[in-house]
């Protein structure tokens, strides 16, 4: 599958993810086998506004591709403004739109998934983004508002005919949230309505998960979001699946190790005391299936670094003996 310039090496890709998918995220899952990883979500007025904490995360390190840098915004001004920051300003490769979000705060802006309300809206942004910039501009939907006015067919068509390079389909609509199950048959119907290539998105959970959807919907690819986190072994599992490699579980071991590792990136990224903080939120994730209670709770605990290596100097030495 291309986008714009850039061939990606597999069908695996990285949703965006607010409060996970920072630089020290990515890194993991591309070593997993990911071939395109998006940032979270990024203001565009954020970005109008010169905001230095969105400033920073508009910064790409040179071991940080393919990736793709999200926008969301309620205006074509403020999108296509934010846009041509990044395309003179940022190192990264691919500008996308978020027009498929639901949570509140960001409707309560117009954005997201608000946006889908006006497909000839769309359009005139997604073209005024694609003509404003030299990065290739994909853009990320839901099949519409509500079950009963889906429109996603007529979005995309307009999303085609505005110029992006790719689109990414979840498979709700705003008012699912992360409800229920996604709906692949109208991501299927808008793949066979339109040329450009399409991205499925939601409820990939497993190698038959990813190997049916593909099948199924005959998507270029497949984006994996809540399914990845602390479980970079799914991507792993499911590229080497399709390439005919090994596929295996992680040890009780390899994933204490593994958690570590992410620990030390974040350190390096974010510093001891953001790291520790978002390392709470990843630590059972990484260890599902692991009797971990006692260690989940000593950890909110935990506020330095000495602390941390001496915390997971025990918890390996607890499951090499065990």
């Amino acid at each position: 599958m291309k986008i714009g310039k850039y061939e990606l090496k597999n069908k695996v890709i990285i949703a965006p993810l607010a409060g996970y998918t920072n630089y020290s995220y990515r890194k993991i899952m591309r070593e997993f086998g990911a071939s395109l990883c998006y940032t979270e979500m990024i203001s565009a007025k954020g970005i109008n506004f010169k905001n230095k904490k969105t400033l920073d995360m508009t910064k790409v390190k040179e071991d940080d591709h393919l990736v793709s840098m999200q926008l969301f915004g309620g205006t074509k001004e403020d999108l296509v403004k934010a846009a041509i920051y990044l395309d003179k300003y940022s190192d990264c490769d691919i500008i996308d739109l978020n027009m498929g979000c639901p949570v509140k705060k960001v409707l309560k802006a117009k954005s997201g998934s608000y946006l889908l309300k006006s497909p000839e809206n769309i359009y005139e942004i997604v073209k005024g983004v694609v003509e404003s910039v030299s990065k290739p501009v994909t853009v990320k939907i839901r099949l519409g508002i509500t079950k009963n006015t889906i429109n996603v067919i007529e979005v995309a068509k307009q999303i085609e005919k505005a110029g992006a390079a790719a689109i990414c389909i979840h498979g709700r609509t705003q008012s699912d949230l992360y409800k229920g199950k996604a709906n692949y048959d109208y991501i299927k119907l808008a793949k066979e309505s339109i040329k450009m290539p399409v991205i499925a998105n939601g409820d990939i959970k497993t190698i038959e998960d990813a190997e049916y959807v593909l099948e199924y919907t005959k998507c270029d690819a497949i984006m994996i979001g809540r399914s990845s986190i602390g479980n970079p072994w799914l991507i792993q599992n499911i590229v080497n699946h399709f390439e005919g490699k090994e596929v295996k579980e992680p040890t009780a071991i390899e994933r204490i190790q593994m958690v570590q590792r992410h620990y030390e990136l974040l350190k390096a990224e974010l510093g001891t005391k953001l790291a520790i903080l978002n390392l709470r939120s990843l630590f059972s994730r990484y260890l599902k299936g692991l009797d971990v209670k006692e260690y989940k709770i000593r950890l909110m605990g935990i506020t330095e670094d000495k602390k941390m290596l001496e915390f997971f100097k025990e918890m390996e030495e607890k499951y090499e003996n065990s």
